[in-house]
């Protein structure tokens, strides 16, 4: 028991540290806009330590990254905009965790179309309620920035969903070619 603790430990520390060279690594990582907001491969690590671990696992990841963006170079306004926008949203990417039995299921069972599947709805999950962190964090913090006559809702909507909507669907699309190619990845 004491070993596997250690293991996921181990394990959140490393894929927490890839999620953020991948984020960082300029020819990987494409920045949209001036306040922040990128599609990277960034959640992918993430998103398979919630396939591999479950829900904590994921998380834990997830939070070490949001801290890791806060130390290299965060957008920050506030304190609760920094919560909001970097602990919250990327420790909720690993709610996709709660998929974790029906993806290990469909892997032991070799259904293929399955474990695509549930990797998609994990990678859903996640990436939307990250997109409910950042989407609040814009209405509360980022409204100055919206053009005239622009709803703030309006604005935090298509920025934060401009660069979300495809980070999501790179994610779960690398995702999915791993598990399909490697399905060990995901067996502890």
């Amino acid at each position: 028991m004491r070993s596997k603790r250690i293991l996921i430990l181990v394990e959140v520390a490393i894929f927490s540290a890839l999620a953020l060279l991948l984020d960082v690594i300029p020819f990987l990582s494409f920045k949209l806009w001036a306040q922040g907001g990128s599609v990277s491969f960034a959640m992918v690590p993430v998103f398979l330590m919630a396939f591999r671990w479950g829900v904590k696992g994921g998380v834990a990841t997830g939070l070490l990254l949001g801290f890791y963006q806060v130390l290299t170079g965060a957008y920050i306004i506030t304190v609760l905009q920094t919560f909001l926008d970097y602990f919250v949203a990327f420790g909720v990417l690993g709610i996709a965790g709660i998929v974790s039995r029906p993806v290990w299921q469909a892997i032991k069972e070799e259904k293929k179309k399955a474990f695509v599947f549930w990797i998609f709805i994990g990678c859903l999950v996640g990436s939307v309620l990250r997109f409910i962190g950042h989407f609040a964090a814009g209405i509360i913090f980022y409204g100055s920035f919206a053009p005239e006559g622009q709803p703030v809702w309006l604005y935090s909507l298509l920025y934060n969903g401009g660069y979300m909507l495809p980070a999501f669907i790179l994610s779960a699309i690398v995702i999915s070619l791993l598990i399909v190619q490697r399905p060990k990845l995901l067996i502890r």
